[in-house]
């Protein structure tokens, strides 16, 4: 015969196995589904995700974004820039550039994910603390812009605040200028003509009030010699498409053309441009949805490298 206090127990030790069973079913069911197409909707595919191509840094195509659309359809805290240890929905081989950023965030951003994705990779590190980690790098990357943008404006002469047909529009300030507190982020040299990310509205407010995007040293005369400027607060989409214009223009009007006839003929440059990455994108497939969208933890599959 059973007694009652055993009787008593039974029900306690049936909940017990019940949570235990139930507890290591839903872990296999967990391992089993990571990086795999999402449960009961696997053709779930998103167009209209890339914007720009940037071609290839550290072995990683860099492609400009539409963050609304990740936002809106995919993962609503996408921010900024994605890589694809943080995020399963970024193809192994790309690194993602949130294209609601402006082009003077561009740089550090990319930086930014390329270490995150490389810390994830190699280290199984967390994506807080790689996280953590790579804005440490943004940091430094920040400082060193604002000690290169200092040390460049030191060494340039004073200049007319004035544009190609010698208007000045702001007329309480001297004919030449100091440049001061403008230049924000270095970016490369194209044949021989330096590219910078200045701070337009500095340069509205101070020099130009019609400084709009972009601008070159022959259009603009507070430009130095063999620079393009872009506007800081421009998206960095259509970072690229301003450089693009701005080399054309210069160069036209380096050969004698008017400013006016230039700048029409920079603009068929920049619109091929735009036309020649549409035809790019149309040839992009579908971003694919796998489950989970994000990892907190690294894959370390890059651990023997």
């Amino acid at each position: 015969m059973i007694s009652m206090s055993k009787l008593n127990i039974l029900p306690v030790v049936f909940f017990l196995l019940f949570i235990f069973f139930s507890c290591n079913n839903n872990q296999k069911l967990t391992d089993s589904n990571q990086n795999t197409p999402l449960k009961n909707d696997s053709q779930k595919v998103i167009n209209g995700v890339y914007r720009y191509y940037c071609g290839e840094r550290e072995g990683f195509k860099i492609w400009i974004v539409d963050g609304a659309l990740i936002r809106k359809e995919i993962f609503n805290e996408f921010v900024y820039g994605g890589n694809p240890e943080r995020y399963t929905f970024v193809p192994d081989n790309e690194i993602w550039i949130d294209n609601s950023i402006s082009c003077e965030e561009f740089e550090t951003t990319l930086a930014h994910e390329l270490n995150e994705r490389k810390l994830m990779a190699k280290f199984a590190m967390t994506y807080f603390d790689a996280h953590d980690s790579s804005l440490a790098l943004e940091v430094k990357l920040r400082r060193t812009f604002l000690t290169q943008s200092a040390g460049h404006e030191s060494k340039l002469p004073r200049l007319a605040p004035i544009d190609f047909d010698s208007t000045q529009e702001i007329s309480d300030i001297p004919g030449s200028i100091k440049l001061k507190n403008i230049y924000r982020v270095p970016e490369e040299e194209r044949s021989g003509i330096k590219i910078w990310i200045v701070d337009g509205y500095a340069v509205r407010r101070d020099i130009y009030p019609d400084f709009g995007f972009s601008g070159n040293d022959k259009a603009y005369h507070f430009i130095p010699d063999k620079e393009i400027w872009v506007d800081g607060s421009v998206s960095c989409e259509e970072t690229e498409y301003s450089v693009a214009l701005e080399l054309k223009e210069r160069e036209l009007i380096s050969a004698g053309m008017n400013y006016d006839d230039a700048y029409e003929g920079a603009l068929k440059v920049s619109d091929s441009l735009r036309i020649s990455m549409q035809n790019l994108i149309s040839n992009q497939k579908p971003v694919k949805l796998y489950y989970p969208l994000c990892r907190d933890t690294g894959t370390g599959k890059e651990s023997n490298k």
